[in-house]
This record gives structure tokens, sequence and C-alpha cells, in this order.
């Protein structure tokens, strides 16, 4: 199993925050408190949205908002914040600490003060959100716009044609190739290949531990992929 293989089904879950300052300090402080500290979201019903907020002061973390809770995920832990009413805005707060979302911005602080203003990475909140669905490994390709996912270590999910298509499939037994330093699945009706490469991607420019390439329908997809574990 090549190096990229490995890192795509390791079964630790890194939790996606990077927290600075005063607010870091206060999210400790939070997560310590008697009844804040847990270690993982309940099961998510209904409508959910995942935000990774990027701060004035530069503090990044994610936020996975449903209508009843938000989850913050801080470091070490993770801190429930129930919904609370207010106007407009969708606001989560447990007297202590409360996050305010207006569309793609929030405000996210200690009750009672000067909350920090936050904009939503819309790039990075898909991947989290990937992530917190229990995928394993995801890949991206352009022209037509097409990602895949390996979710939970037991399926393949593929959407294509910018989301008109969709496939998912066991995960079969890999093969490896370590000469080439490939890994490779083989569904029948699709075969995902993961070369541990750099991969550059063509539209956005970010780079990539891992090129993918994907067989599916008679069509080869190439695109870009890292494991989110």
């Amino acid at each position: 199993m090549t190096r990229t293989t490995a890192m795509a089904f390791s079964t630790a879950r890194t939790l996606p925050c990077k927290a600075g300052g005063v607010l870091r300090d206060l999210l400790l402080a939070q997560l310590l408190a008697a009844g804040s500290l847990v270690f993982g979201p309940a099961a998510v019903a209904g409508d959910t949205a995942t935000y990774v907020f990027v701060c004035d002061d530069e503090t990044t973390y994610t936020v996975r908002a449903t209508g009843a809770e938000a989850w913050l995920f801080g470091p070490g832990a993770t801190l429930r914040l129930p919904a609370a009413s207010t106007d407009g805005a969708k606001r989560y707060a447990d007297g202590r600490l409360e996050i305010l979302i207006e569309g793609e911005a929030a405000r996210i602080g200690e009750t009672g003060r000067a909350l920090q203003h936050c904009r939503n990475d819309r790039r990075q909140a898909v991947w989290e959100r990937a992530k917190l669905d229990g995928a394993d490994f995801r890949a991206v390709g352009n022209e037509p716009g097409w990602h895949l996912e390996i979710l939970e270590q037991s399926r393949i999910v593929l959407v294509a044609d910018y989301g008109a298509s969709r496939v998912e499939t066991p995960l079969p037994a890999p093969a490896t190739d370590p000469e080439h330093h490939l890994t490779r699945w083989d569904a029948g009706e699709l075969v995902l290949e993961v070369i541990d490469r750099r991969c550059t991607d063509t539209m956005s420019g970010e780079l990539f531990p891992a090129g993918v390439v994907v067989h599916w329908q008679s069509r080869t997809l190439r695109g870009c992929g890292r494991p989110l574990h």
C-alpha cells in the first residue's frame, strides 16, 4: 500500500480547527467547563451546513450547524451550542459562548462582549463537510466537474457531470503497484486509480498529494485528491 493510500485509510479523526489568541483561550475554557466537553457530534438529521470560518485575527475553525444546534470543533474536543432565538440570523449560544451566522459571515465570541467578525472559506468548507460525513479520501476534477469520495472505508461515491450523474459502489480490495506508486480499486463499472505523486488542479491551481484517474462508462476522468484523516 502506498503512503497516500495508507493516509487515506487512517482511522484517526483529526479535529479541523486552528484557533489562536483570545478566542483559543476562551474556547479551551468552555471545553473544560462542566457539561461542555464531548468528543464528537451526534448523528445529524435534517438540513445541515458546514462552515470553515476565518476571523479577523486569523483564527480558523469549523462549524457544523443544524436548525437545533451547532458543533464547534476546537483543539482537542468538540463544543455543542444549542440554537437560540434571534431575528434573521442563525444564533447558537450556551450562555457563555455564541455564534451568529448570517449567510457566509459569522460573529463569534464570548456572550456579552464584542464578537469577532469571520468569513466562510467555501472551498475548505466543502472538504470539511466531506470529512464530517465520513469520507476518508476525496478527489476532484474538471471539464466536466466531478468529485469522488471513499466513504467509511466501505464504498465509493462518484458525482459527475456537474452533479447530474451519480454512482455508488462497494469499495473492493485494493491492488497496489509499488513500482509506479499506484493503488487501484476495480469495482467493475467503476475503476479508481490513485497515484502517489503531486497533482495540481487545472482550475484552481491548488496542489494535492495524489493524482487520480477514474474509469467509468467508457470515460476517463482525471483529477487530484487527498486523504481527509
